[in-house]
């Protein structure tokens, strides 16, 4: 079934979404860098010094972290919204976080630049139309065994409800294989670029599992036509409070930038 609003029939041209002075779409590969979880204001604001550096002009970081284990760090909620806006106020970078309960929606709107929903709510039907109602770029993660159908769907669900502002974000699916912590489809990104006229882009981090596989990882979603990354980085990965082992040092992050950049340019597409 052909969808509505996120279809090519509905808009043939490619949507390019505007943050700040920076685009997302059309021939930009947009990096989006830093920690998984915002652990304090103090580890934060080093890390936005640092992609400031690089160049990197967004910056993730989760205030409110789903985890498997009710026991495992459950981010600083709220609290940490008012770090990431003082980060965005201080340093100018852009800021996403990801957002889980609908009652957060508004708040964390009135914080941070890009709201972002995680895999494991990608069928959150009423955060889906809660997120319609705000004027936030979203980020909406495949769920962790959606079908392309099904990952569509939900945007749809954000879209029909008034935020046309959606960006599709493939970080790979659950299947048989557990040499990594999951299988990156890069399938989905010319099939979703040719169904959709959305932005689409990877988190290589939570495919991976692991630093080691990272950059391979990133430099193929630039290949099979992505419009960017939301990777993690960490200045401490060994001592991060979550997902340090899947978390790129800043050296390494500094390194992959240099080589996206030698891939990008005869593809005639922009790093920024």
């Amino acid at each position: 079934m052909e969808n509505k609003l996120a279809g090519k029939k509905h808009k043939s041209h490619s949507t390019v979404i505007k943050i700040k002075d920076t685009q997302i779409g059309s021939n930009n590969f947009t990096i989006i860098a830093g920690p998984c979880a915002l652990e304090s204001e103090e580890q934060i604001m080093q890390i936005a010094k640092t992609l400031k550096k690089m160049q990197v002009k967004i910056i993730r970081a989760s205030a409110f972290k789903p985890r498997t284990s009710p026991y495992s760090f459950q981010g600083l909620g709220r609290e940490g919204l008012k770090i990431l806006n003082k980060v965005r106020q201080e340093t100018g970078l852009i800021v996403e976080t990801e957002v889980m309960d609908v009652r957060d929606v508004k708040i964390a709107s009135e914080n941070v630049d890009i709201l972002r929903v995680g895999s494991r709510n990608m069928h959150n039907f009423d955060l889906l139309k809660e997120l319609g109602k705000v004027k936030n770029p979203i980020i909406l993660k495949r769920g962790l065994s959606a079908t392309i159908d099904e990952f569509v769907h939900a945007a749809e669900y954000i879209m029909a409800s008034g935020n046309k502002k959606v960006i599709l974000c493939e970080r790979g699916i659950r299947t048989f294989e557990n040499a990594y912590r999951n299988t990156l489809d890069l399938g989905a990104i010319p099939v979703l670029k040719s169904r959709t006229h959305l932005p689409v882009i990877v988190d290589p981090s939570h495919a991976a599992g692991n630093r080691k596989w990272v950059p391979a990882l990133s430099k193929a979603a630039l290949a099979v036509g992505a419009d960017g990354l939301l990777i993690e980085m960490h200045p401490d990965p060994e001592n991060a409070i979550s997902d340090g082992k899947q978390s790129l040092k800043p050296e390494q992050l500094s390194q992959l930038l240099k080589e996206l950049k030698a891939i990008a340019k005869p593809m005639n597409k922009i790093l920024n």
